[in-house]
């Protein structure tokens, strides 16, 4: 497995790559990478001839109020998990040299930036596109993978892929859960096992939702309520900043369900600002 720092030599390693008639699969990551990164890894390698997976804790997309200092970093023992998993190579730019002083261009998607995550952080999807943008134009892959449990992020690099032409096949992989089904995040280190436990409300807000249509309920308000009721009954102290129920291809906001129906929801436990969601339809 190649390890590469260097903007440049990763320009010039992807062109050879190419020019050897291989594709390519890259697999962004911000690094401290568990079973959900490797899975991605897998199902990149069963895409392409060469994975690419990079590691880049991506200053552009944490707001100041956010953990960037404090997001969980382990470089080693990154590097020999996604050998494991069978990268063969490792890009971990700089961040000075992705974002140099004079910095100045930006990658920005418009509608559908502006709901969910958008709306509580303003600024993220803007710092999420540049970053994807650049690391697809220094790697030039034939596919990308990415994971569903960031899923309005995926449907906004395909609206990038789209306008801006990049020749990339996006994959949206399954969400990978831990036992109990926690969706699995590199901020779940942050609990305790006792706080993992109560963080379950989420993976059981959502199972009670789809459980809620599968028995006819179509009205997004009563499920919404019944959510909530799940939520605060499981972890007392959790802070709900949104539950949402949108389109699965759009992200248009739906008062009931209907085909292809996406729940979505952000809540903050113990100071760990946590996501998920779940297709009900």
């Amino acid at each position: 497995m190649k390890i590469i720092r260097s903007i440049k030599q990763m320009q010039r390693v992807a062109r050879e790559i190419a020019a050897k008639g291989q594709t390519i699969g890259l697999v962004p990551t911000m690094g401290f990478l568990h079973e959900g990164h490797l899975s991605l890894i897998r199902k990149a390698k069963k895409e392409a001839d060469i994975v690419i997976t990079s590691i880049f804790v991506n200053p552009a997309q944490f707001a100041p109020t956010e953990d960037l200092d404090k997001y969980p970093r382990d470089e080693k023992g990154d590097i020999k998990r996604i050998g494991s998993a069978g990268s063969e190579i490792v890009f971990i730019p700089k961040a000075a040299d992705i974002y140099p002083d004079d910095f100045q261009t930006w990658v920005t998607v418009a509608d559908l930036t502006q709901t969910l995550e958008g709306e509580s952080r303003p600024t993220h999807f803007r710092g999420v596109t540049t970053i994807v943008a650049k690391l697809f134009n220094i790697t030039r892959p034939d596919v990308a993978v990415f994971g569903m449990k960031d899923y309005q992020q995926a449907v906004v690099l395909k609206q990038m892929l789209r306008d801006l032409g990049f020749p990339i096949k996006l994959i949206i992989a399954p969400t990978v859960r831990e036992k109990g089904g926690l969706a699995m995040s590199s901020r779940n280190k942050y609990f305790t096992p006792e706080q993992r436990r109560e963080a379950l409300c989420l993976y059981y807000a959502l199972r009670t939702a789809k459980a809620m249509v599968k028995s006819g309920e179509t009205n997004c308000r009563r499920i919404e309520k019944e959510m909530r009721a799940v939520i605060s009954g499981h972890c007392p102290t959790a802070k709900i900043d949104y539950i949402a129920f949108t389109d699965l291809n759009t992200l248009k906001p739906l008062e009931k369900t209907a085909q292809n129906t996406i729940c979505s929801l952000a809540v903050r436990l113990f100071k760990v600002r946590l996501i998920d969601n779940m297709k009900l339809s």
